[in-house]
């Protein structure tokens, strides 16, 4: 994750996100735990990090969330591709994280294909959006 380059105060943002449920799919430790800290600041209540796809498709069968961010590679040589199907199936919207610059997944259901590092003003970008469709903003 890396700073905005907007020269907006921090606190015209921090319940941007507020109402939105995000489950967060990340392997690595310090991504996972950089990008869930700044939604959270945001103000969006973060699922996880889940570090595979059981874990992710667990934790949403506890609470079926607003948006997935879903990272391509997991642990363990795992693939993303059939958990963002699911995901996709139950209309769940995703936005896909990768540190590759180029993504083999068939990805034109997902709502976008960010390149890590992701700055908080690209993810709002793409996030807000999907607020205004899930919440009706």
């Amino acid at each position: 994750m890396t700073g905005s380059s907007s020269h907006e105060p921090l606190g015209a943002r921090l319940e941007e996100l507020k109402g939105l449920s995000i489950l967060l799919v990340e392997d690595s430790w310090h991504v996972g735990k950089a990008m869930k800290g700044l939604l959270r600041v945001l103000g969006a209540e973060v699922v996880g990090p889940a570090a595979t796809a059981a874990d992710a498709e667990r934790l949403v069968a506890e609470r079926t969330p607003d948006v997935a961010i879903v990272d391509v590679n997991l642990r363990h040589g795992e693939t993303s591709s059939n958990l963002i199907d699911r995901l996709l199936e139950q209309r769940i919207p995703v936005i896909i994280v990768t540190g590759y610059a180029a993504v083999s997944l068939p990805t034109r259901n997902v709502e976008a294909i960010l390149e890590k590092p992701v700055s908080k003003q690209r993810l709002l970008e793409n996030l807000r959006p999907i607020i205004a469709r899930r919440l009706g903003r």
